[in-house]
């Protein structure tokens, strides 16, 4: 089973009326900032004064983290790694869950279209939303919230994703997902900016 949050954070954006991410532009960064997460908290990036650096020069496996490690190698701060080379990894994330049989992918007739894709068993990102709800509705300390679950109840929140985090929820345990958030500034502090500022970032959508 995948487990990386790029890949995990696509399933929870992922519309089956839309037959893709609700909103791709916005799911670009959603799964780009994830895997800057997941990279963190494998120890794999780190902050040095504002700027990104490396840890370790060898490869992860997974090929969207390991092309992520290799433009951080350049020196940049977050929120530029967060739009840089967005699209593509979009691309990536739907050609890995593809090649691992958790969705199938339709390509576009004309260069202009939109990539289509089906999730080939509604069990798994199921699964999926119901451990981010645990983790926003439970209850109990947020320090025992699994690191991955926070991320992306925090991710989720900043990208609007209403099927996991509703406006209803945005307000009343707004405090709860701040603090999943704020997780986020022990792994780097620039991260955590990055995340916040994720809701100015994305373009305006009803």
């Amino acid at each position: 089973m995948i487990d990386d949050l790029a890949c995990l954070m696509y399933l929870l954006a992922h519309d089956d009326a839309a037959e893709g991410p609700h909103d791709r532009s916005r799911t670009e960064l959603l799964v780009r900032a994830a895997a800057l997460v997941d990279l963190a908290l494998r120890g794999r990036l780190r902050e040095d004064g504002g700027t990104v650096t490396v840890a370790g020069a060898q490869p992860t496996g997974d090929p969207v983290l390991d092309g992520v490690l290799r433009v951080a190698a350049a020196g940049h701060d977050w929120k530029h790694l967060v739009r840089r080379h967005r699209k593509r990894t979009l691309t990536q994330v739907e050609d890995r869950l593809a090649a691992a049989g958790l969705i199938t992918v339709k390509t576009p007739r004309t260069r202009c279209g939109t990539r289509r894709s089906t999730v080939t068993d509604p069990a798994v990102p199921a699964a999926l939303h119901a451990r981010v709800s645990a983790a926003l509705h439970r209850g109990g300390p947020v320090t025992e919230i699994p690191a991955a679950d926070g991320a992306l109840l925090a991710l989720a929140a900043a990208g609007g994703i209403r099927s996991v985090v509703s406006r209803q929820d945005q307000r009343t345990l707004r405090a709860r997902i701040d603090a999943c958030t704020g997780h986020l500034g022990a792994l780097a502090p620039g991260l955590e900016k990055a995340v916040r500022a994720l809701p100015t970032t994305m373009p305006v959508t009803a």
